[in-house]
């Protein structure tokens, strides 16, 4: 990573700031693989708040003292560095900091993944790992300090939020027969120290514990009353922070109801194939129960592994040109108590640990494939494996800002859907339901976008819908609404709801990203008629580093 004392551009600038960031927040470092053996955790307190908008606000002077330049690649750069500053320091002035309860993002969440991500090969790793979960205690009461913070200013999460919450902690406990998720982490750790990760897994309980009893018995208490919906002041702050552009809500959403309606047709026309007769939902119900399935959770990771080692061999050398690192990677089972959606976590910066998807069970041992095939090319290869790996990759040319920290869900999560659609244009989704899968989960994109955004600015269902026509959006009506348009289990469906209500503007991220991106290659293949390659177009693409929605369709369309 370059640390050059002498910033005279945006991208020596950018990592400049990542190192300081690194400095305040180690969980970063440890995602990166760049500081292996910090034992350190954040100050998740608002002086922790504090230090790192200082940063920001200090890095955002320096960039506007740089001098302008026609590099493309500085360019690039300057723009995200300085959109991801100021969306950060605008949510952090408006208190979002101090109310940050939810089932997904929080420092509670961050704290605990980071030791799936250390390396725990050696004996000197697990010292690592001993001395750093000691330290959770202290990061959780920075956390509630934040919390409490925000509670003596009027600021509070919606109590759906809080309760959310206090029951992933509990599944976090155990059940006394279990033990703790900490417990049973060290339990693999070498015997050689085994006192100091038992006494350092007590201590990170007991912070669990803490900070449930304090969301039920004292932080609940204040966040009665307060509403699921934030509103269109709040919703739009966070709408650019996660697309990296500022949205036309409006548009967004009358957008998403046509989308909703063209997904809607070619649903019931795959459904008809698979069951003569059938609507969608009973389609998708068949396959859950009478559709290939696979049993056993470790079986069902195997599968996975193979699915994505398949892919990578197809695509390697005809739709991408893939470097030897980044034909690596783990299909891996979620730590009990995750929200219920899979997840991909990157690359080190030196590929010493592969990139990985990671499924929740949710407590099954059953698992159909009609829904996961699409998944795992969105979450696997070509998705989010292919782009974060990439960027791994290119870093060295880029920059590491542009690489990570930088990155815009819009972009990522964009191109994963992107990627989903390409496999299907492919014709890879030949299996029995896969393709039911796919429409499925590309429905479920364009739902997320009409009752993000319908819920939290409580938006009036459009009077040609059939569904509760006029009305304007309640979470009771989302629920209502995500049921009746997604293959998924209730519980699955349960939690997607919690998660749109406690990060909002997250959800849209997806389907917006992903117009972005077709709209791109759309206007390349205009560009450059008959001599358009596709292949050449995706590694372009994917080694541009982080792009904000406001530029990703003009960047890529200029490929």
């Amino acid at each position: 990573m370059p640390t050059t004392s002498d910033p005279r551009t945006p991208r020596r600038l950018a990592d400049r700031y990542v190192d300081a960031l690194t400095d305040l927040n180690p969980i970063l470092g440890t995602a990166l693989g760049t500081r292996p053996h910090d034992d350190r955790l954040p100050d998740f307190s608002p002086d922790g708040t504090a230090a790192t908008d200082d940063l920001a606000r200090s890095t955002l002077a320096q960039l506007d003292a740089l001098p302008g330049g026609d590099d493309v690649l500085e360019r690039r750069c300057a723009r995200l560095l300085r959109n991801r500053l100021n969306s950060s320091l605008a949510l952090s002035e408006a208190g979002e900091n101090l109310r940050t309860v939810n089932n997904t993002f929080t420092p509670v969440h961050a704290t605990r993944q980071i030791f799936t991500l250390m390396p725990s090969a050696t004996d000197e790793d697990w010292q690592v790992i001993a001395r750093r979960m000691a330290n959770v205690p202290h990061a959780y009461n920075g956390y509630r300090a934040s919390l409490r913070e925000g509670a003596a200013q009027g600021r509070y999460a919606a109590a759906r939020q809080v309760d959310a919450m206090a029951d992933q902690l509990d599944q976090w406990l155990g059940d006394g027969s279990t033990g703790s998720w900490f417990a049973s982490f060290v339990a693999t750790g070498p015997d050689s120290q085994r006192r100091d990760l038992d006494s350092a897994a007590r201590a990170a309980t007991e912070a669990v514990h803490a900070t449930r009893d304090f969301l039920r018995e004292d932080y609940r208490r204040g966040a009665e009353g307060t509403p699921d919906a934030v509103g269109a002041e709040r919703y739009a702050r966070w709408a650019t922070q996660y697309t990296g552009a500022d949205l036309d809500l409006d548009e967004a959403y009358r957008w998403a109801w046509v989308e909703y309606a063209r997904i809607d047709g070619e649903m019931r026309a795959e459904a008809e194939r698979i069951r003569p007769g059938c609507s969608p939902t009973e389609a998708m119900r068949w396959l859950d129960s009478e559709g290939e399935a696979v049993e056993g959770v470790e079986a069902i990771r195997q599968r996975l592994q193979q699915m994505m080692d398949e892919a990578m061999a197809a695509l390697d050398g005809t739709h991408f040109d893939l470097a030897e690192p980044i034909r690596r990677v783990e299909a891996m089972i979620a730590p009990a108590g995750s929200a219920a959606a899979p997840y991909y976590t990157r690359p080190a910066l030196d590929f010493s640990r592969p990139g990985r998807t990671w499924l929740p069970t949710l407590g099954r041992e059953r698992f159909p494939l009609w829904d996961l095939v699409s998944t795992w090319y969105h979450e696997g290869v070509p998705g989010h494996h292919l782009q974060l790996a990439q960027w791994v990759h290119v870093a060295p040319q880029l920059s590491t800002y542009q690489t990570s920290v930088g990155s815009t869900s819009a972009d990522t999560e964009g191109w994963a859907l992107y990627a989903e659609r390409l496999m299907d244009e492919l014709g890879f989704l030949t299996g029995q339901g896969h393709r039911m899968g796919y429409l499925d989960a590309q429905q479920l994109r364009a739902v997320r976008v009409i009752i993000d955004i319908g819920m939290h600015l409580e938006l009036e269902i459009p009077a040609d819908q059939a569904f509760h026509a006029g009305e304007r959006w309640t979470p009771e009506l989302g629920r209502e609404f995500f049921g009746a348009n997604s293959g998924r289990d209730p519980g699955f469906a349960d939690s997607e709801l919690v998660r749109y209500l406690g990060i909002p503007g997250q959800a849209i991220s997806y389907k917006l990203g992903e117009r972005a991106w077709l709209a791109g290659r759309a206007a390349a293949q205009r560009a450059h008629g008959a001599d358009f390659d596709l292949k050449r177009w995706h590694m372009a693409a994917l080694s541009m580093g982080s792009i904000g929605l406001a530029d990703l369709t003009d960047e890529l369309a200029a490929l």
